[in-house]
């Protein structure tokens, strides 16, 4: 069973949910959605609001839904789910219909695509998107470490608008 809880109320360690657990990040509407799995990210208070925040690759196929549509959400699974979450990460919607050979059911909450499997779902309305930029890191290790191919993440700044917890 599923409940509808305040942000406040949301149990978890970020850093644990995002970096160790992993998320999906979901968009679309009810004809056509994509997923990624990422681990980087984050959840916060901005702009007097609780966020969330991600970052997605130009590449990635599931940016052009997360771009097109006003709302994502973020959806949090049990250990069980973890070869999905992997594989989910790997293949691209582009070449194969990669949400249903996962085992995965979509549903929509207030019209965003999310998963009937995840134990916690956010639902983000976009607030906020900018590419990150060669000139703005003051770690240039970082930067060479994690873009050596330049494809800079464009970060999404989405207000959490509701949070969906497995009872």
């Amino acid at each position: 069973m599923k409940k509808v809880i305040k942000t406040t109320e949301l149990q978890g360690n970020p850093f644990q949910m995002v970096g160790k657990d992993w998320m999906l990040i979901t968009a679309g509407n009810e004809e056509k959605c994509n997923t990624m799995t990422a681990s980087w990210g984050g959840m916060g208070t901005l702009w007097n609001k609780d966020v969330a925040f991600i970052f997605v690759r130009p590449q990635r196929y599931t940016k052009g839904f997360v771009d097109r549509e006003d709302t994502f959400s973020l959806s949090f699974f049990t250990e069980e789910w973890r070869k999905q979450l992997s594989y989910l990460g790997t293949v691209s919607g582009r070449d194969e219909d990669k949400i249903t050979k996962a085992g995965l059911t979509v549903e929509l909450i207030d019209g965003t695509p999310c998963f009937k499997e995840a134990r916690v779902t956010l639902i983000c309305r976009k607030m906020y998107r900018q590419p990150l930029e060669e000139n703005c890191f003051l770690d240039k290790e970082t930067m060479n470490k994690n873009y050596p191919q330049k494809d800079w993440h464009d970060v999404y700044v989405g207000e959490i608008m509701k949070v969906i917890v497995e009872e």
